[in-house]
């Protein structure tokens, strides 16, 4: 979503190609995105309160105060968002809002209508050109700007023979979130952290990495991962433990709206005190065809499982879901590294703080995704037209030699599977909702040791995303070890403290 934001406001502005390996995670937004069509000011305080005071009030600010012109864009392109009848907007509450700020599509299906809208005012715009099944194996810098990328096919195998060598005047990173870290996660298998693994690679400076976001309720016990809306609960759904009892009153004032690092917690709690691996999810507040008409996807996928959310608790437990921390960018998706934006969850622009508010992702999406692409037109801009040619020329020139040179024939298929679930419980155990020094020291120990010996594969997406997983798995180990008291949802039961939630972003 916040790629094909920037590339529109690109597209009047030179050559614009959009690079894509797979599907990503924008279409898969379930419950809505969160916009201040009026009290705007509520908004601002319900998003800092929820990130635990970790935020920067100035992005918070720019990300409310810009959102509704940038919802108005949607609709201008033809996005359908759920309506009253009396034509006003269909607005929903979730956990940790104050307000009904929620707009909707399709009942549950929100992201998947925007991004149609988007897609298809990109597609029409001349100036934008397109890469789909393409992966990005490296970043090239030259003189300390980022002036383009290495990109190899998608599929499977070594590619050493169709490598393409991009040069370009700035470059944004686009690429979603890192959820494949962890063992259990309701994100795509395409979410492993390539943007921030190429960042770090550059050089680019990183951000709250120990923050990554566990969201509170995605289907469990024999089923497949799969993410049941935050707005089932704001709907009125409650949470209930293996007896049937009501248990978020017994941990937050708030119960089942409190915000996602305090209910993914309780939930966790829950089940380790009953010995079980889920909780349930009560919908019976509402009837079949009231439940089909407002969350249709989910009523389809669990009627598909032969679950009848009407009648019995949907099973759920805690998955990661989001991460908080990436590439640090100013309030224009700018970089540390000339040349070089991002915008959407491969970014920490600070709005987000320890604790993501529910269905801010979009937003942010869309605001920055649009606000770097203004930036990166006066980046490129700047660029005196002699000496860009010749960096592109002589980096064009020399990267596929020097990417050769590093490169080692790939892992197996097998190799690269089970370095990745190895991995992945090591996080989801050392690193996930709860944590101590000891564990994740651990767990560090373990990853410097598997990045010392992972090959340098850039022909090869398989061996590459193997290599971002590690590397992403090591940023995040080492920012939550440098942060001794626990904040949001990076919470450490061996003494840590939380931190008042007025503190400033670190």
């Amino acid at each position: 979503m916040a790629g094909l934001r920037a590339a529109i406001t690109l597209s009047n502005h030179g050559q614009v190609l959009v690079v894509n390996k797979g599907p990503g995670s924008s279409p898969l937004a379930q419950g809505g995105v969160a916009v201040a069509l009026d009290a705007p000011a509520t908004h601002v305080a319900d998003t800092i309160s929820a990130g635990k005071g970790a935020c920067d009030p100035e992005a918070v600010r720019t990300m409310v105060q810009e959102g509704p012109e940038r919802i108005a864009d949607l609709v201008d392109w033809g996005a359908r968002f759920d309506r009253e009848p009396s034509g006003d907007f269909a607005l929903a509450r979730e956990a940790a809002h104050s307000h009904r700020r929620i707009l909707r599509a399709g009942g549950d299906a929100t992201g998947k209508e925007m991004v149609r809208a988007l897609q298809h005012e990109a597609r029409s715009r001349d100036g934008i050109q397109w890469l789909d099944d393409w992966f990005v194996s490296e970043l090239l810098t030259h003189r300390g700007r980022c002036v383009g990328a290495v990109l190899v096919p998608a599929q499977a195998g070594d590619h050493a023979d169709r490598v393409r060598v991009v040069a370009s005047s700035a470059v944004l990173l686009a690429s979603g979130g890192a959820g494949q870290v962890y063992a259990r996660t309701s994100n795509p298998p395409s979410a492993t952290g390539d943007g921030i693994a190429l960042a770090a690679r550059a050089g680019a400076v990183l951000d709250d990495m120990e923050f990554v976001q566990f969201h509170p309720t995605v289907l469990a016990g024999p089923y497949p991962p799969f993410l049941v809306s935050e707005a089932m609960r704001g709907e009125g759904g409650v949470l209930l433990d293996k007896d049937g009892h009501r248990f978020m009153p017994d941990y937050h004032p708030q119960a089942e709206l409190a915000p996602r690092d305090d209910v993914a917690r309780a939930i966790w709690q829950q089940m380790a005190t009953s010995g079980v691996d889920h909780v349930g999810l009560d919908m019976s507040c509402m009837s079949r065809t009231r439940l089909a008409e407002r969350f249709p996807t989910i009523y389809e996928m669990c009627d598909g499982l032969g679950l009848d959310a009407t009648r019995e608790p949907i099973p759920v437990s805690p998955a990661a879901h989001f991460i908080m921390g990436g590439v640090q960018v100013d309030g224009w998706g700018r970089t540390s590294i000339p040349g070089l934006f991002a915008a959407g969850e491969v970014a920490c622009t600070g709005v987000h703080g320890a604790n993501r508010l529910a269905s801010n992702s979009l937003l942010e999406a869309l605001v920055f995704g649009d606000r770097a692409g203004r930036a990166m037109v006066n980046s490129s801009e700047n660029i005196a037209s002699d000496a860009g040619s010749e960096a592109a020329v002589e980096v064009v020139e020399s990267a596929f030699e020097r990417v050769g040179k590093k490169a080692v024939a790939p892992r197996s298929s097998a190799e690269n599977s089970h370095l990745h679930a190895t991995l992945g419980h090591l996080m989801w155990n050392n690193l996930g909702l709860v944590r101590d020094a000891k564990g994740m020291g651990s767990a560090l120990e373990w990853i410097d040791k598997a990045l010392t010996s992972a090959p340098y594969t850039p022909f090869s997406r398989a061996g590459m995303e193997c290599l971002n997983l590690l590397r992403v798995a090591r940023e995040i180990a080492r920012a939550a070890l440098v942060r001794p008291d626990g904040l949001g949802a990076h919470y450490r039961s061996d003494g840590g403290a939380a931190e008042d939630t007025t503190t400033a972003r670190a």
